[in-house]
C-alpha cells in the first residue's frame, strides 16, 4: 500500500488567520494553566515522548495534551504487517525531534471507536492533534524521509500557528514521573482585580476586559483574572444584541454558525447552560472548515466561563470529541 495525503498544505488551509490566533490564545493559556497546577509541560524523558493510548484516556491523553505539543497518532494493530515497518520508525523519529511531537500509538482492535470517529478506512494510519484539531497525514507505509518531511511540515505548522513549542526533555529523567509544578510569578494583583470587578458592576466590560488582561499579561496562569476576563468578554459580546432577534435567527438558520454563537452566548447569560452547550456541539456537527472552528473556540471559551470543575463541562468535552472526531 503506498503512502497517501503526505502533504502538509491542506493543514494550513484549515483555519483562517483569524481562528488560528484563536486557538494560539487558547493553547498559551492552556499551558499556562496546566503549569501553575504542576502538570504542564515540563522536563520529560525520552520513554514519555512514545505512549500508548486507549479511548478511555483519549481527552486527557491526546486532546489535552494537544494544547502543548503537537501529537502523532499512530493507528496500529498487532496482525497488521506493514504497522510493523512503520511504528519503529515512527517512534524513532519523535524521539530525534526531542520533544516536539509526542506519539500516541492506538491498537484500533482494542480502541475501533476511535478508528470510525477517525474515518480510519485502512491501517497503518497516522494523523495529527494540534490545539484540538485533527489532521489526516497518511495512510500506509511509508520511508523515512518521506514522514521526516510530513513532520517537518507539522512542527512549523504548530509553531508558527498555535504557538507550540513542545516539551523539554531530560534524558536523566526518570520516565512517568510528573514535572515539579511550575513557579507561579507573585504580584500585587489585587487592585487591578478590585478595579476590574468595580467596572464589571458599573457595566463598562470594556475596562474589566482590560484590567482582566493587564494582569495576564504578567501571570498567565492566574485563574481569577481567567475566569473574570471570560466572564467579561462574554457579558461584553451580548450587551448590544436583541435577544428575540438573535433567537429568531438561530431558530430559522440552524447551521449558520454565527447565529448558533450568539444564541449560545444568551442561553449562558441567561443561566441556561446545557442548552448553551448542546447548541454549539450541535452546530460542530452540521458545519466544517472556519465555521466549525469558529463554533469550537467559542464553546472552549463558555467552557471557561462555567469552569473546568462542573460536571457539565466535563460531559459537554466528551460529546464535543464525539463530534469532532
Amino acid at each position: 500500500m503506498q503512502p497517501r495525503n503526505m502533504s502538509m498544505s491542506g493543514v494550513v488551509d484549515l483555519a483562517a488567520v483569524k481562528a488560528a490566533q484563536e486557538a494560539k490564545a487558547k493553547a498559551e493559556q492552556a499551558r499556562a494553566e496546566a503549569a501553575r497546577q504542576g502538570g504542564g509541560p515540563g522536563a520529560v524523558s525520552p520513554a514519555d515522548l512514545v505512549i500508548d493510548v486507549d479511548e478511555a484516556g483519549f481527552e486527557r491523553d491526546v486532546l489535552q495534551r494537544s494544547t502543548e505539543v503537537p501529537v502523532v497518532i499512530d493507528f496500529w494493530a498487532e496482525w497488521c504487517e506493514p504497522c510493523k515497518q512503520l511504528s519503529p520508525v515512527l517512534e524513532q523519529l519523535v524521539v530525534e525531534y526531542n520533544g516536539r511531537l509526542l506519539l500516541a500509538k492506538i491498537d484500533v482492535d482494542a480502541n475501533q471507536m476511535l478508528m470510525q470517529q477517525f474515518g480510519v478506512q485502512g491501517i497503518p494510519a497516522v494523523f495529527a492533534v494540534v490545539a484540538g484539531q485533527a489532521l489526516p497525514l497518511f495512510q500506509g507505509a511509508a520511508g523515512k524521509e518521506q514522514i521526516q518531511q510530513t513532520l517537518d511540515q507539522l512542527v512549523q505548522v504548530a509553531e508558527q500557528r498555535f504557538g507550540l513549542t513542545g516539551l523539554t526533555v531530560d534524558p536523566d529523567a526518570r520516565p512517568g514521573v510528573a514535572p515539579e509544578p511550575a513557579a507561579v510569578p507573585a504580584g500585587p494583583y489585587d487592585a487591578l482585580l478590585e478595579a476590574a470587578v468595580h467596572a464589571l458592576d458599573a457595566g463598562d466590560f470594556g475596562g474589566a476586559v482590560q484590567a482582566y488582561k493587564n494582569v495576564l499579561s504578567d501571570d498567565p496562569g492566574n485563574s481569577e483574572a481567567k475566569l473574570g476576563l471570560a466572564q467579561a468578554e462574554l457579558l461584553q459580546r451580548v450587551q448590544n444584541l436583541d435577544p428575540q432577534r438573535t433567537r429568531k435567527e438561530a431558530a430559522e438558520k440552524p447551521g449558520d454558525a454565527q447565529a448558533q454563537i450568539a444564541a449560545a452566548d444568551l442561553d449562558l447569560v441567561g443561566g441556561h447552560v446545557e442548552d448553551a452547550f448542546g447548541r454549539l456541539i450541535d452546530t460542530v456537527r452540521r458545519t466544517a472548515g472556519d465555521e466549525r472552528d469558529a463554533v469550537r473556540l467559542r464553546l472552549l471559551e463558555l467552557f471557561e466561563v462555567v469552569g473546568a470543575d462542573d460536571p457539565r463541562v466535563s460531559a459537554a468535552r466528551r460529546a464535543l470529541s464525539r463530534a469532532l472526531f
